[in-house]
């Protein structure tokens, strides 16, 4: 498989969205997620992209792309992630670590960086077509992107 590194526009997203604290470990926003589905599903929303967000350290939200007319409920908060820039690279986790494409991915905008490129970092995120943990589709187009500014 071969990966490689491109800045990119991304589209805005309407989401609805749970935030967790805490230290990362393997399927930490799994519950938001059922949490998120079964919300949409209760107020007969359509749903689109899985995004898992880390606009923080120790700080992870579950995000659920929405079409449709909805409010924030309870710990559930509908917003808008915005339109913007995003350094990206997609690839299949069971073939490549993510730990290598975040790491590859960092410093590759550390030149960007330097060659006056880019100038900020605002976070990462990872995005899927569907739920990564039942859709072996969704798992295996992983993309991971790091918002900039140009």
């Amino acid at each position: 498989m071969t990966v490689d590194f491109a800045i990119k526009k991304v589209p805005s997203y309407r989401v609805a969205s749970i935030v967790r604290v805490g230290p990362w470990k393997e399927g930490i926003l799994r519950p938001e997620f059922r949490e998120l589905m079964a919300w949409a599903k209760k107020h007969h929303l359509r749903t689109g992209k899985w995004i898992f967000q880390s606009p923080k350290d120790d700080r992870w939200e579950a995000c659920l792309e929405i079409r449709g007319a909805a409010r924030s409920e309870g710990r559930i908060q509908v917003k808008t992630l915005k339109a913007g820039h995003a350094a990206y690279a997609i690839f299949d986790p069971d073939e490549i670590a993510d730990r290598i494409i975040y790491h590859g991915l960092n410093d590759w905008l550390r030149w960007r960086r330097k060659d006056g490129e880019i100038t900020a970092v605002r976070g990462h995120r990872e995005v899927y077509s569907g739920d990564p943990w039942t859709d072996p589709t969704a798992w295996a187009h992983c993309e991971v992107q790091f918002l900039v500014r140009k």
